[in-house]
């Protein structure tokens, strides 16, 4: 146990150091084998890795450093915040997956951050009353399901809908912030993000010393669109922060999804260019999105389709009975079990689909329908 403690306590040491990021401190850990082990090594032998220099070499050796971290620790306790490294069995899994994730995480309240569907839903701080409703609509569309997490910014606008709404629908919501657990920005969130600890959560990267900069706000947004499985942009103009944490969960190979909006509202400008660009899936309603990412239970065959099976020829009856056997498989699974050619399957794919007998998934994966 207390070994442990000791390389947490190193762990937010290095997160200290002057010019040492999330990407490099990993590496620094990876290279020594812990982060304690960092703190032991001679200024020489930290200079020696890829990445460091003398300056940075020295800087760990600075004594404000540990004078931070005592800091630091007394907040912690006081406040009863959780401390989270990647080691740790409560980090979110999904950040883990991303090459820039942080090396550090403080988290309040309840909330589980590996729920089994992770939405984010985000937007303008300027929101109209039509992105208030469609926000509102969205997320009371998907009180229906099950281990669901909404994450959000905690900004004005359609993060403090969001917020809101999920409260209001019983969703465990959790608020990424842009600064450390000793304050909340803005101020008018404060009994929001109180309400949300119960069955949510407010997570950061950003100690209770760190400066509130603008530069922190992209650097949360990377978590935001890190820990969900799609990000809906419900509404923003051409620029802002919505649009940044699309770009980047589209960097992450995770879904993207918009409303629309009319062609002359600065507030959809940026949702519908990221659909015209197919940055991001157009949706309407929360069913929208739920029958994108397969979340919904398929429906019971009708009449027509069960006649549409006694009709379907060898090929199509082969694919049907492979894809009967898992919820969802990948077209190279079905290439490699179905013997057929790669052309012959995709044309026999394309013939049940057509006939609303399976469904294609993101990532080329196909269910039935």
């Amino acid at each position: 146990m207390q070994q442990k403690e000791d390389e947490l306590y190193y762990q937010l040491a290095l997160s200290f150091v002057s010019g040492i990021g999330s990407k490099l401190a990993n590496c620094l850990i990876q290279e020594a084998g812990s982060a304690q082990a960092i703190f032991q090594l001679p200024v020489k032998e930290l200079m020696k890795i890829e990445g460091m220099g003398e300056a940075r070499a020295r800087s760990i050796k600075d004594k404000i450093v540990f004078e931070r971290v005592e800091q630091e620790m007394l907040f912690i306790e006081s406040k009863k915040i959780k401390v989270l490294t990647q080691q740790n069995d409560d980090f979110p899994k999904r950040l883990l997956q991303c090459s820039d994730a942080p090396q550090i995480l403080f988290s309040k309240g309840n909330g589980n951050l590996n729920a089994a569907k992770t939405v984010a839903v985000i937007g303008t701080r300027k929101n109209t009353e039509y992105g208030q409703r469609l926000c509102q609509d969205l997320i009371e569309g998907l009180s229906k399901i099950n281990d669901l997490v909404v994450l959000s910014g905690l900004a004005h606008g359609i993060d403090t809908i969001a917020h809101k709404t999920c409260l209001k629908n019983d969703i465990p919501t959790i608020g990424v912030l842009g600064h450390g657990l000793n304050t909340i920005y803005p101020a008018a969130n404060r009994t929001v993000a109180k309400e949300m600890l119960n069955q949510g959560a407010l997570l950061t990267e950003f100690a209770s010393i760190s400066k509130m900069d603008k530069g922190n706000f992209p650097a949360r947004n990377r978590i935001v669109a890190g820990m969900s499985d799609i990000t809906v942009v419900v509404e923003s103009d051409i620029k802002g922060g919505a649009l940044i944490t699309a770009y980047i969960a589209n960097s992450y190979n995770r879904e993207v999804a918009a409303f629309p909006g009319r062609a002359y509202d600065a507030k959809s400008s940026g949702t519908n260019m990221l659909i015209r660009k197919n940055l991001a899936t157009l949706i309407t309603s929360a069913d929208d999105l739920l029958e994108f990412m397969a979340w919904q239970k398929p429906k019971k065959q009708s009449p027509v389709q069960t006649q549409l099976l006694l009709n379907l020829s060898a090929e199509e009856k082969l694919i049907m009975d492979l894809l009967s056997a898992k919820d969802t498989t990948h077209a190279d699974e079905l290439l490699q079990r179905s013997g057929l050619g790669s052309s012959m399957l995709a044309s026999n794919l394309l013939m049940l689909e057509m006939q609303a007998l399976i469904k294609s998934l993101p990532g080329k994966y196909y269910r039935l329908n």
